[in-house]
């Protein structure tokens, strides 16, 4: 019963994160992050996903791991040899999820080894932009509150 209470263990490779490429979501939260990250002084948000030490994102899965590839992976090579393995779906095309997929989730995910440091449900009531904001910073203390979380 008392567990409830303590702090969730931080992930200590959330603590080497300097830098961050935020993903667009959905109702414009990326917009909201970005300047509650800021201005809170959480992390620097980069505009250039190359400079990104970690991604943040508000939803996992077919969609992410294909934008995932396109930031990320060398192009493959042009030949003609290999079997076209793209189903019809040409570099960069994504299927697009409905508005209230993963609404609330937030997800920091490592650029290197792609795994999720950290996460959080935070819905906003509404699409509002003071409930927006109001979301984001929730989103954004919590998370600087569990990186000042297990300093030793």
């Amino acid at each position: 019963m008392f567990a409830a209470l303590l702090p969730a263990a931080v992930n200590p490779q959330l603590k080497q994160v300097n830098t961050v490429y935020i993903l667009a979501m959905s109702s414009g939260m990326d917009q909201y992050l970005a300047n509650s990250l800021t201005s809170m002084g959480v992390f620097q948000v980069v505009t250039d996903p190359q400079k990104a030490d970690a991604i943040v994102t508000d939803r996992l899965g077919e969609t992410f791991e294909g934008k995932l590839k396109e930031l990320y992976d060398p192009p493959p090579p042009a030949s003609k040899d290999k079997d076209d393995k793209s189903g019809g779906f040409g570099t960069g095309t994504f299927r697009v999820g409905s508005v209230g997929r993963g609404r609330g989730n937030v997800f920091i995910v490592d650029r290197k080894s792609r795994g999720v440091l950290w996460s959080i449900y935070e819905p906003p009531k509404d699409s509002s932009t003071s409930e927006m904001s109001k979301t984001a910073q929730k989103i954004a203390k919590r998370l600087k509150t569990d990186l000042a979380t297990d300093q030793h």
